[in-house]
């Protein structure tokens, strides 16, 4: 169901990583996320792995990369709630 409905969204773009950046040297089979977000070009990437922590000093490929609840505050920034 998820799925469905991730695939279907008009704001989602599929995109295949062409490169293998091998950024995350603590778990490398979390490479390929980090492989997507550089080639989609992502404004976020959000995880609550620690796998990730080091990409954040990264200065190219530039990542940002946050946290669940890091990035519930960044969507409540952008879409306050309607009164």
């Amino acid at each position: 169901m998820v799925y469905s409905i991730i695939s279907t969204a008009v704001n989602v773009t599929f995109t295949e990583p062409f490169f293998r950046w091998q950024l995350v040297k603590a778990d490398p089979d979390d490479d390929k996320f980090a492989d997507l977000a550089v080639a989609g070009n992502v404004d976020y990437l959000v995880t609550n792995d620690k796998h990730f922590n080091p990409l954040k000093t990264l200065h190219f490929p530039k990542l940002t990369i946050v946290s669940l609840d890091e990035f519930k505050k960044v969507i409540a920034e952008q879409y306050p709630p309607v009164p």
